[in-house]
């Protein structure tokens, strides 16, 4: 018996082990039980299906090539800014009881996590290292924090006590695979998050009431299609996620029913990055587009709440946020923060064109390396303000060689790019020779049945204090000659798993100076240079004709009607011949012989 009772104590400390929480903690985590049948069942009630002053949405959006904390209340369409600075603060995440938000932060050089004390606005730290950590997740007693962190040159995630920071954090997965988006369930047991294990980015459970990798479920498994931003719903029975399926470009969200473990996931709606509210009655989700992001709602019944409204900057995390008491009359720290104007990140500078037509100058790209270093004058300032952020972003002047900018209008391009942007002036194109030699790499995303790229640039100080670690499997476009038919006609391939090192997203970088990417042809699969990968253009609302005769005039850009020269032979005027009408031929009559 006594070694019985060794053994069961053994096997709970094993279990306790891989638990997150104390087992006290956890035991007082309750599951309200679903109501009892009543003979007079109550009316229902009416859903909600508009936004009101009693809840908001907290965004971490960017502002001024930055990305910071903003209240946003859809029913007047304002928004309130909680933290500023030469920073990103992302990730917020809401802790159980509404009064503490945990975000992540490189305002001290390196990605750490953070504690914002609501009421008072005040910031405190919870991590203070060289790693990148990002992404966190609280448990339903608010005592613990799992996140992600880039360690040994992978992304794994961590749990740690946020109670008692003595402790070291807890190591929730070690797999060579990228572990990322952790996202805690609210009966404490499990965790969903976001993994490349499988060979693509899927949605996996883990069980932390299993030992081992025997607790690492795929939930998902959705073939040609990458999956993100797992979120549970408040009473744990639901969780969402979604799924951008490559090919056809269609952005999904899904809800999974968790009281169900066997059942696939079922698709809701058009989405991206979609949250739950409080009461679980609503969702809000972005809808993403190439170059500009909206922002709906819906109930969970799909009646529409909020019709797409376009966002002013991209959005680096969002959630719901019920009304507190502090929202009535923000504290001072938020009143400083909301009366700053930010900086413009450019100004724009030209010289008025003569009289006559009005026709921009071609200004000369100093210190550019290209067949023609040269950009409209309308456009030159924001290139150079570009370059001079890539250069502190990077480390390095990916900007200072270049495949093309302006191309005149006698130098043909490749085939398909007879009206390409970098005749406009408009346009540049990045060095496609710095992915052959790993400083640049690419991710495919779909938009409606097009290819879109996002363009990453490996940061040159690769200690945690630029870039951050890639999430999603890259594209491999030197797959298509390794003999591989698949991988050849699908124009390469998703690679086996991301490059090591820290990376910064130019793409993003370029579309907070207005630069903005451009699709690939339709053929690009089989057509390299159709890819476009490395393209940014400045339309400013015009398009190619427009821009074309803002730097030439319209006979240049008239193609001239052809004229036929006459020939000097002259030719036979042709005549119709008519044949006589043929006559009949007669026959021969039998001659009559009187007989004698």
């Amino acid at each position: 018996m006594k070694i019985l009772a060794l053994i069961l104590s053994l096997l709970a400390l094993a279990g306790a082990a891989c638990r997150p929480s104390p087992p006290e903690a956890t035991a007082a985590v309750s599951v309200t039980p679903p109501p009892t049948a009543s003979p007079h069942p109550s009316p229902t009630p009416a859903p909600i299906n508009h936004f009101t002053g009693e809840d908001a949405l907290l965004l971490s959006m960017s502002e001024g090539g930055y990305a910071h904390l903003f209240i946003y209340n859809p029913q007047d369409n304002a928004f309130i800014r909680l933290t500023s600075g030469a920073w990103r603060d992302v990730a917020p995440a809401l802790s159980p009881d509404g009064n503490t938000l945990a975000f992540a932060s490189d305002r001290n050089n390196y990605w750490d996590l953070y504690l914002l004390d609501l009421p008072s606005g005040q910031i405190r730290p919870i991590t203070a290292t060289r790693n990148y950590e990002n992404a966190p997740s609280w448990s339903p007693d608010g005592q613990w924090l799992v996140y992600e962190a880039y360690a040994g040159e992978n992304l794994d995630l961590f749990i740690v006590n946020i109670g008692d920071l003595s402790q070291p954090p807890i190591r929730l997965t070690s797999d060579p695979a990228t572990d990322f988006a952790p996202s805690w369930s609210p009966d404490g047991r499990r965790i969903a998050f976001v993994s490349t294990r499988g060979g693509q980015s899927d949605i996996w459970l883990a069980n932390l009431d299993v030992p081992g990798e025997g607790r690492f479920i795929n939930l998902s498994q959705t073939p040609n299609a990458r999956e993100d931003h797992p979120v549970w719903s408040s009473d744990g029975q639901r969780l969402m996620w979604s799924t951008m399926h490559y090919g056809t470009g269609l952005h999904q969200i899904v809800i999974w029913d968790a009281a169900d473990g066997r059942a696939a996931a079922q698709p809701f709606g058009s989405g991206d990055a979609a949250i739950w509210s409080p009461e679980n009655g609503r969702i809000a989700a972005l809808l993403s587009y190439p170059n500009q992001t909206y922002l709906t709602a819906w109930t969970t019944g799909k009646h529409l709440v909020l019709p797409p409204t376009a966002l002013p900057g991209q959005v680096r995390g969002m959630l719901w946020l019920a009304h507190r008491p502090w929202m009535d009359t923000l504290p001072q720290t938020y009143r400083q923060e909301a009366q700053i104007t930010p900086t413009a990140l450019w100004a724009l500078g030209v010289t008025p064109p003569a009289e006559g037509p009005t026709r921009w100058r071609l200004i000369q790209l100093e210190d550019v390396d290209a067949p023609y270093p040269a950009l409209s004058d309308l456009v030159d300032e924001a290139f150079n303000a570009l370059r001079q952020r890539t250069i502190a972003e990077t480390g390095w002047d990916a900007l200072a060689n270049l495949e093309s900018a302006f191309v005149p209008i006698s130098q043909k391009l490749d085939p398909g790019l007879q009206q390409d942007w970098l005749y406009t002036g408009r346009a540049f194109a990045l060095n496609r020779l710095l992915a052959e030699a790993d400083w640049l790499c690419t991710q495919r995303e779909d938009y409606n049945q097009q290819t879109w790229w996002r363009v990453y640039l490996r940061a040159r100080a690769q200690d945690g204090s630029q870039g951050e670690p890639l999430h999603h499997l890259p594209w491999d476009f030197q797959a298509r000659y390794t003999l591989d038919p698949s991988a050849y006609d699908e124009g390469g391939k998703l690679a086996d798993q991301p490059p090591a090192g820290y990376w910064v997203d130019f793409t993003a970088l370029a579309q907070d100076y207005g630069w903005q990417r451009v699709s690939a042809l339709a053929n690009w699969k089989s057509y390299y240079a159709g890819a476009r990968f490395t393209e940014f253009v400045m339309r400013e609302g015009q398009s190619w004709e427009e821009a074309m005769r803002e730097i030439y005039p319209d006979i240049v850009l008239t193609t001239p009607t052809a004229v036929i020269p006459p020939t000097w032979t002259p030719t036979v005027t042709p005549r119709v011949w008519r044949t006589a009408t043929p006559t009949l031929t007669p026959s021969p009559q039998p001659t009559y012989t009187p007989s004698p």
